[in-house]
């Protein structure tokens, strides 16, 4: 930023409040200004003139005025995004605040893909604990692309997961943990486990359960589907739940695509079994990833150097 724009950013910084911002975030998520002003327990009237003052304040409009809804604008788009990342960060620090004057040792919160990071995460948390009995951890399990972004809105202080844009190079620090072999998987009842010998081809009939478009491993799917010549599957049941999958697997004769560090276990106490079936490319490895140019807690960069001496180990 020039000195120019940040000089001309002042003004507004300076006028600037908390209600602004919660108006903002909340006008946002509901697009409606009466029931914005009641979960900010002030009266419609008011809720419009914080608005107005905003408007006024950055010199342009960030809301339509719509029949049934408030719709921002692009300008107004932009302002939510900031102001949900700002009230997120406020809330950290008055928790973090609150945990160390109280003689806590502050909060961590990460956010994981599902299946083999989770072992790997849930083997750091184990660490962690031991060193930092009274620290709060938050665990989030989601999609790596949903992750990233709120990654980026502030609301994780550690990811471990994948990078899903090429712009993800210059907002985060990646660091490689472990690789993914992949393994097909079928409850141990499943009649596909008496043949010795198969090929991709001879899965097209079977119903499959597959992670969400966008993922890692749906990708991986879908192009060892692409490189047998193949169509989708007959049936598909979409999650990203581990749980949900071995159910699944166990209760019915569909079949998914997994890691296999995380099936491994299920497959050993013979609950699952993997079929015999060649997959030529393993998944990208999965990462710990976090924010550049931020300054950082003690607790987040020593739960990073775990994650990393942990995967160094295996």
């Amino acid at each position: 930023m020039s000195q120019d724009s940040s000089n001309s950013a002042i003004p507004v910084l300076t006028k600037l409040r908390f209600r602004h911002l919660q108006l903002l975030e909340l006008l946002g998520r509901t697009r409606n200004l009466r029931i914005a002003a009641e979960q900010m327990h002030i009266t419609q009237p008011a809720a419009t003139k914080i608005l107005s003052d905003l408007e006024a304040m950055f010199g342009a409009p960030l809301f339509e005025r719509l029949p049934r809804e408030m719709r921002p604008t692009d300008l107004g788009t932009l302002s939510v995004r900031y102001a949900g990342t700002a009230l997120s960060g406020l809330g950290k620090f008055s928790n973090e605040f609150a945990t160390l004057k109280n003689g806590g040792y502050g909060h961590l919160t990460v956010g994981f893909i599902p299946a083999s990071a989770a072992q790997l995460v849930t083997a750091a948390i184990k660490e962690i604990q031991r060193r930092r009995p009274r620290l709060i951890i938050k665990l989030v399990e989601q999609s790596s692309d949903q992750l990233a972004t709120w990654l980026e809105e502030r609301r994780l202080d550690v990811m471990v997961g994948r990078p899903t844009e090429p712009r993800h190079e210059a907002l985060f620090h990646v660091v490689d943990l472990l690789a993914e072999p992949a393994r097909t998987v079928v409850g141990q009842h499943h009649p596909l486990l008496k043949r010795r010998r198969m090929e991709i081809t001879d899965l097209g009939r079977w119903p499959w359960i597959l992670y969400p478009q966008g993922t890692a491993m749906r990708q991986l799917f879908e192009e060892t589907f692409a490189a047998a010549g193949m169509i989708a599957p007959v049936g598909i049941v979409e999650t990203p739940s581990i749980f949900s999958t071995l159910e699944l697997l166990q209760a019915t004769d569909m079949i998914s695509l997994q890691p296999q560090a995380a099936m491994d276990k299920y497959v050993k106490h013979g609950l699952l079994g993997y079929l015999d079936v060649p997959i030529r490319r393993t998944m990208s490895n999965y990462s710990v990833i976090t924010r550049k140019d931020e300054a950082t807690s003690q607790a987040m960069n020593e739960f990073v150097a775990i994650l990393l001496a942990i995967a160094a180990q295996c």
